[in-house]
């Protein structure tokens, strides 16, 4: 028979000033609310983009010019329809807004369990995966990489529109682009190491 385990009374009453600054907590509240309104101007932003491609498509002028100094288009010559550099840079647009947003998610959804409160979340069926092993290293090794893959489409859109850019602006997003991949690298080598010793004292 399993011995009950024993209680804690300081897990159930705290004295008033450790129960006044765990209650603080709550003070992040409004910047996760303040996410999600920021979540909802990004969608708004891509139903915009996306409705100026598909009229676009359609021969719409007004659209396309709207496209065209969206993602900072320049040629000599005035362009009158879609090509596929155009095309190309408002899908990788639109595919960096989605990685946005899923970095938002990330951020608010992991941020509040890890640092507010409990959601309560593991009888529901669309609970995300990564949610039952979160901690604050692991968000932040996820938020790295989300990082480097909103950084690795900006790079490629710049590439792809290399011509309206100057050397040094490359050159700059190049070495930007590396330093976050190597911060990232270098925080899941940490977390890996803190994890090994981790292991190690309980054992």
């Amino acid at each position: 028979m399993a011995e009950p385990k024993p209680r804690h009374p300081e897990a159930a009453s705290l004295r008033p000033l450790p129960k006044l600054i765990f209650a603080s907590r709550w003070l992040q509240l409004p910047l996760y609310l303040g996410l999600i309104a920021a979540q909802a101007v990004y969608v708004y932003h891509f139903w915009v983009e996306l409705v100026h491609l598909l009229e676009a498509v359609f021969g719409n002028q007004a659209a396309l010019q709207a496209l065209i100094t969206g993602i900072g288009y320049k040629v000599d010559t005035p362009i009158t329809s879609l090509n596929e550099t155009i095309i190309m840079l408002v899908v990788l647009a639109l595919i960096d807004v989605v990685m946005i947003s899923n970095l938002l998610i990330m951020v608010i959804v992991g941020g509040y369990e890890t640092f507010v409160s409990r959601m309560n979340l593991e009888s529901h069926p669309d609970q995300p995966e990564w949610l039952d092993h979160v901690n604050a290293s692991v968000l932040k090794v996820k938020l790295g990489t989300a990082i480097i893959g909103i950084s690795s489409i900006h790079l490629l859109k710049t590439f792809i529109n290399a011509a309206n850019y100057t050397e040094q602006v490359l050159m700059w997003q190049t070495i930007i682009h590396v330093t976050f991949l190597l911060s990232a690298l270098a925080i899941a080598y940490t977390d890996k190491l803190m994890s090994h010793h981790g292991h190690s004292a309980k054992h």
